[in-house]
């Protein structure tokens, strides 16, 4: 996880944009999708190991982060996402990125996962 919080950071500054907001609600949700992908994914390809990128891109009006990871495709159906009760100890990941995008999309697309995140 810090890998990916690094790569934020650098990039972000990269930016030149101080909107606290803006940043609280992108990097919230890249974490929670990191950490989705890092302990829910199996492995496809076992000689390789589990392996994901993440991609992230600025345009005047939109930030979008886009991982890709060798696991096993998931039977997610993000409509149905929603938050855990407050005695849960998990399962708050895939709702707190939900609430902190414009959108969110999970495909499997060339034997990989494909999590694009938009805000």
């Amino acid at each position: 996880m810090d890998l990916v919080q690094n790569a934020f950071e650098s990039w972000w500054t990269s930016l030149g944009d101080d909107s606290l907001e803006t940043r609280f609600s992108f990097e919230t949700a890249i974490v929670e999708i990191a950490a989705n992908v890092i302990e829910h994914s199996r492995r496809s390809e076992a000689d390789l190991g589990r392996r994901f990128t993440l991609e992230l891109s600025a345009t005047d009006d939109r930030l979008t982060a886009v991982f890709h990871d060798n696991g096993m495709p998931s039977d997610i159906d993000l409509s149905a996402v929603s938050m855990a009760d407050l005695e849960d100890e998990d399962g708050r990941g895939l709702a707190l990125a939900l609430l902190s995008l414009e959108s969110l999309d999970y495909r499997h697309e060339d034997g990989r996962n494909v999590w694009t995140l938009v805000c």
